[in-house]
């Protein structure tokens, strides 16, 4: 049996959750924990209620929709995230939830029982641009980050995230863990990546997920005038920082194929055109299949950052924010989605994803799978982010197919 897919109402039920939030450029601009945060878990509440699913809220905020199944057996949990990056796309994370919703309207309107129960969920702060690290909801529940400590962590204007969390109303009072066995956990998401356009795939059969180190460098110059001040008395940290930043740019290419280096952020104190930075902060961040060439990109960073430091008299100091190891996925769950795209007749590419997700840390207590639909030219993280209709309709399709395998299947 093959489920079908109400491509009409797959596209009005996004534009529906992209109007929470949208950008004057067609994008979304719904942080975590915002006003408009609140919003869509409202609408997502209603949506899973007129399903008739069970809502439960943890005490991370975290949102589950439960369906009961016929047998007495382990739970399957479908799912994404519905918070955004700073004016960032409206299918990143959201083509998910709705994907799973999808699913569930599905078996409604056949009248299909499934053996095992299903849940959708939809995780909080995935994107980790307000509160750091990403992926924290999803990570607080399958206990990898300890929940008093995000608890306390502060945004830039030093809002706790507890208090934000219930100001929004979405502190639950179920704990934020496992409690009970889960089969599997299926994730439809963008791809993020050019590769499934460049090979004229339709849809993209993930196998693992890449592993990341996060984090910030910090140097302490001396903020002087920068006219009358010689060039040898000078203790600059933005050169410092410009220093490795260029090769942060530059190690990946020394190390993996795979693997991409970024600096997402900086800031220069006192910022003015006529002081010479006395203290700048910026970012790192490193990805590659391979946890050892992570970590050697790690040790590279911290060895420019001591060298350029003595080269400009600075003093500095760096943390690392996060990190992640590389994951493979089950092959159950892989040949699941394999499966179901073969039987739509879409040409699949079996791909290792280049960002990180809350399937990650899914892997921990059950085993998982996603499905990648086509990014248009790859881009993602901005409101240029594109991904057509049809192939969102062809990456739900397989999706909820692939959903219904694990949910029917007695292993």
């Amino acid at each position: 049996m093959r489920l079908e897919v109400d491509e009409e109402r797959l596209i009005e039920t996004m534009e529906e959750q992209a109007e929470i939030g949208a950008t004057d450029d067609g994008g979304l601009h719904r942080l975590t924990l915002s006003d408009d945060d609140e919003r869509i878990r409202d609408w997502l509440r209603e949506e899973m209620e007129e399903l008739g699913l069970d809502v439960r809220v943890d005490a991370f905020g975290n949102m589950f929709g439960r369906r009961e199944g016929t047998e007495d057996l382990d739970t399957v949990l479908l799912g994404s995230h519905l918070d955004s990056q700073p004016y960032g796309g409206i299918y990143d994370g959201a083509l998910g939830v709705v994907a799973a919703l999808e699913f569930v309207r599905g078996l409604e309107e056949e009248g299909i029982e499934t053996a095992h129960p299903v849940e959708v969920v939809n995780w909080t702060n995935e994107e980790g641009s307000r509160y750091q690290p990403a992926m924290q909801g999803s990570g607080v529940w399958a206990g990898v980050h300890d929940i008093d400590e995000q608890y306390d962590q502060t945004d830039e204007d030093g809002n706790r995230f507890e208090d934000e969390l219930e100001r929004i109303g979405y502190k639950g009072d179920v704990p934020a863990e496992p409690t009970e066995e889960y089969e599997a956990y299926l994730e439809l998401h963008i791809e993020q990546g050019p590769y499934l356009e460049e090979g004229d795939h339709d849809v993209g059969v993930v196998t693992g997920i890449v592993g990341f180190t996060w984090g910030a460098i910090t140097y302490h110059g001396e903020a002087d005038h920068t006219g009358p001040t010689p060039m040898e008395y000078r203790s600059d940290a933005l050169v410092a920082a410009a220093d490795v930043i260029t090769q942060i740019r530059r190690i990946p290419g020394t190390l993996g194929e795979r693997t991409v280096g970024s600096t997402g952020y900086i800031d220069a104190k006192p910022n003015s055109i006529n002081i010479i930075p006395g203290e700048v902060t910026f970012t790192w961040g490193f990805r590659d299949p391979d946890d050892e060439i992570v970590e050697e990109a790690y040790q590279r960073v911290l060895a420019e950052a001591e060298a350029a430091a003595e080269r400009e008299g600075v003093d500095w100091e760096w943390e690392e924010r996060m990190r992640a190891p590389a994951v493979e996925f089950a092959d159950q769950c892989v040949e699941a989605v394999a499966g179901a795209a073969d039987d739509a007749g879409y040409d699949a590419r079996r791909i290792f994803s280049g960002a990180g997700h809350d399937a990650t840390h899914m892997t921990e207590h059950m085993d998982t799978g996603m499905v990648f639909a086509v990014s248009e030219n790859g881009k993602s993280h901005s409101e240029s982010e594109y991904t057509s209709w049809e192939d969102c309709h062809a990456a739900v399709t397989t999706y909820v197919n692939a959903a219904y395998e694990l949910a029917t299947e007695d292993r």
